[in-house]
């Protein structure tokens, strides 16, 4: 599980940004109604869902990026060689273009809290550490410094040296061990690979079909209980021709896609084709099902960009009941939908606003921050009041909009 994400320095996130998971101090009725929100590790509550809620251009993709750049780092990081180039931008105003960005991630793995971190600019890795809490107290796996300096606690990294020789200021140390078969780094590595889910699957490609077998009669019941009448789903693989690059050369090539019909409760012998057939509602839903189920299955976490859009309010609360009914899956996601912002449905820890400052940073902050908000007040009215600020003005008059047109 995730426990918090920390990072600075990217795109409009210039000053330290938190998204944390430990759930609060909240002891209210309404609160304790809402206990299957949060799971318990250690005896430390920890949150199974957070949403971020802000006005376009506040930042809320920019945090779900900075989280994907972290991961991506540590999985592939081992591949870059000189030349590479770090693809993100810093914060560009107010001189911080010219300073490092750092990232951190406190999780747990195998029953076992780590903590990771790294600093770097788009041209080389400074410096990274990795800590963990075998028996609750803070331990040092290794720690990578400014000059390039490697330490190493107790027994914990087989022959790390022969790894430091071959890691780069364009490798995570982190990543490199893991390719050389070192076991706590693979062990993480794969925490990364296959816990922490960074978005959805294609469903036309055939990696889906492994997970549509496993969960078809699930996401049928879903399908459902969400009140459509479609009662049976097939998946088909098809041969379509398709750019593909060969050698720095793109042509069309035969590849092989997955096509998913559909059956419907009044005629059950007529099919339709997913992609072409079905509203854009249904197939958002499909795809979502289709790794989400994994997700609330395995114990996984996931992060959804606009998790919601196409979805009715209705069908939006359902994932969050799918997420909410797991044992210790966790969603972290964004949403521009108000009716989420309701101390019945998420606990004020649970609604994390972003705002964009005059200087253009992006802030953080949660419902939970503000003290004077009261549980028998009305959050999604506050919010779209501009209590909270993360709501956008908009001057949408019918007089402005003629002078705009007249201009």
């Amino acid at each position: 599980m995730i426990l918090k994400i920390e990072f600075e320095n990217f795109f409009s996130i210039r000053d330290r940004v938190r998204i944390d998971f430990r759930a609060a101090n909240i002891n209210t009725a309404l609160t304790k109604e809402l206990s299957h929100n949060v799971m318990e590790w250690k005896g430390v509550p920890i949150l199974k869902s957070v949403g971020l809620f802000g006005p376009n251009a506040s930042g809320k993709s920019n945090i779900l990026k900075a989280i994907n750049f972290c991961c991506r780092m540590i999985l592939d990081s081992h591949l870059h060689n000189e030349g590479v180039v770090f693809n993100f931008e810093p914060f560009k105003f107010d001189g911080w273009q010219d300073k490092p960005s750092e990232f951190l991630i406190d999780f747990v793995c195998d029953d076992v809290e780590y903590e990771y971190s790294f600093e770097l600019t788009k041209n080389r890795i400074l410096s990274e550490s990795l800590y963990y809490y075998p028996v609750g107290r803070r331990a040092k796996v290794f720690v990578r410094d400014a000059n390039g300096k490697y330490s190493f606690g107790t027994g914990v990294f087989n022959k790390p040296a022969d790894v430091v020789l071959n890691t780069s200021d364009k490798n995570l140390f982190l990543s490199r061990a893991s390719s050389m078969n070192r076991e706590l780094a693979q062990k993480l590595y794969r925490y990364f690979m296959n816990q922490f889910i960074l978005g959805l699957v294609n469903v036309n490609e055939m990696v889906a079909l492994d997970s549509f077998n496993t969960y078809k009669k699930v996401i049928l019941k879903a399908l459902e209980i969400c009140d459509t009448d479609i009662t049976d789903i097939e998946a088909r693989k098809e041969q379509i021709y398709a750019p593909v690059a060969v050698l720095g050369q793109v042509e069309l090539k035969h590849i092989d896609v997955l096509k998913f019909k559909t059956f419907h409760r009044n005629n059950k012998d007529v099919m339709f084709d997913m992609d072409m057939e079905e509203s854009d509602g249904t197939r958002k839903l499909f795809q979502i099902l289709l790794r989400l189920l994994d997700v609330v299955k395995n114990r996984k976490g996931i992060m959804l960009d606009e998790f919601d859009q196409s979805l009715h309010t209705r069908l939006a609360d359902f994932i969050l009941d799918l997420i909410h009914a797991s044992e210790s899956s966790q969603l972290l996601f964004t949403s521009h939908n108000t009716n989420l912002i309701d101390v019945k449905r998420l606990r004020r820890d649970q609604i994390v606003f972003v705002n964009k400052s005059e200087r253009g940073a992006t802030e953080v902050y949660s419902l939970y921050d503000f003290k004077d908000f009261r549980e028998n007040m009305d959050a999604e009215k506050g919010y779209i009041q501009g209590r909270f600020d993360a709501v956008p003005y908009v001057d949408s008059s019918v007089s402005s909009i003629k002078q705009l047109l007249e201009g």
